[in-house]
């Protein structure tokens, strides 16, 4: 039976990122994507966005890791060609009753180290973007947007350069926890194949629940429930009405039907939150009411027949709709008992920003 060090399940941003750290800390990394190309999941289908931190609560996996991970992300992306652009965001409170909550947005987000937070009243946030209606907002200067393909193509190259190595269209089938590491069984087109992995990574984004109650060993009750949620997101068919992102007061399963820009300057509004019983990705055309008066909310000259139906992502739920929102679980073998397996459990946003911070603490949890 053929030996790996260490074997990554996933390629998507999260993964590249975990075999990215690991190959530069000296690991012998082998990732598996049962894809027939990187990054073809969650990972090709977000709002691309570089997130500042200040959404998250203090002391988080999240407000932690998207902060550190915006700072690697950055100086990643100037040092790798990586196309992004620090264009700025504006939160709004539309409305005096959303005073309070974009107040204690602010301070939560000085609370977690955010730099480059402004206060702006309406008069102020109007000079910035004229047609933006709103009671204040909120200038997050640190967020931005990256070409999340570029980025996972960057870190593929990165990883690959020092030694891991990538099979696409394999599927990881089962595993069994044994001495020293676990037996792994992996099917391609030619059949199935059998390996010792001294360490095990699930970074199966929206799968990593179903993927991770394949390894015998693994005690079932520390894997969560698998839940989605989808985002539909709208074009908009005519030139950009903003030079930067605008999002609302975040609702509570998500930050809202916001504005993001790409980097070619067209326009989008998405996500929504649409709770799904299995994952789907064409967009919902019965949701584009509701867009039209979110989005009037803030910008009101919006014309009708203005959207067009653009693309869905799916959030990699780890709690029902009734339930409190959850953190990043990066579990480890004190969350688990497993010696030498990390899973990767509810990566949704910020999980793009914090890629690069997920995959430092991936190496260190194996010592890298």
């Amino acid at each position: 039976m053929e030996c790996l060090d260490t074997l990554i399940v996933g390629a998507g941003v999260v993964g590249l990122a975990v075999a990215d750290a690991l190959a530069r800390a000296g690991r012998e990394v082998v990732v598996v994507e049962s894809e027939s190309l990187i990054g073809s999941g969650v990972s090709a289908r977000n709002s691309e966005v570089i997130h500042s931190g200040i959404y998250y609560p203090p002391g988080s996996a999240k407000a932690r890791l998207c902060l550190r991970g915006k700072h690697l992300l950055y100086a990643f992306c100037a040092s790798h060609g990586v196309p992004h652009r620090r264009c700025g965001k504006l939160i709004v409170a539309t409305h005096a009753g959303q005073l309070d909550a974009l107040r204690a947005l602010q301070a939560r987000g000085a609370a977690n180290g955010v730099q480059g937070l402004h206060w702006l009243d309406a008069v102020q946030a109007r000079a910035l973007e004229p047609q933006l209606h709103c009671a204040a907002a909120l200038l997050s200067e640190s967020t931005g947007i990256v070409d999340s393909h570029a980025l996972m193509t960057a870190l593929l190259g990165r990883a690959e350069a020092h030694g891991a190595a990538l099979a696409l269209r394999t599927r990881f089938a089962q595993a069994r926890v044994v001495a020293g590491g676990f037996e792994v069984a992996l099917a391609d087109e030619s059949g199935t194949m059998r390996y010792h992995a001294a360490r095990l990574v699930i970074a199966a984004g929206l799968h990593s629940p179903s993927v991770a109650v394949r390894i015998d060993g693994l005690p079932p009750e520390r894997v969560p429930i698998e839940r989605y949620a989808r985002g539909n997101y709208f074009a908009l068919t005519g030139r950009a009405p903003f030079s930067r992102l605008v999002y609302p007061v975040p609702e509570k399963d998500g930050l809202g039907v916001h504005l993001t820009l790409d980097l070619a300057g067209q326009a989008r509004f998405g996500p929504d939150v649409e709770w799904l019983e299995a994952p789907a990705f064409d967009v919902n055309p019965m949701r584009l009411p509701q867009f039209y008066d979110e989005i009037r909310r803030y910008w009101p000259v919006l014309p009708d027949g203005a959207l067009r139906p653009d693309y869905a992502g799916v959030r990699p739920k780890i709690y029902s709709p009734n339930e409190p929102a959850a953190d990043f679980r990066i579990d480890g073998p004190a969350a688990h008992g497993v010696a030498g397996l990390v899973c990767l459990f509810g990566i949704e946003s910020p999980g793009l920003t914090a890629a690069l911070a997920i995959g430092e603490e991936v190496a260190g949890a194996f010592g890298g």
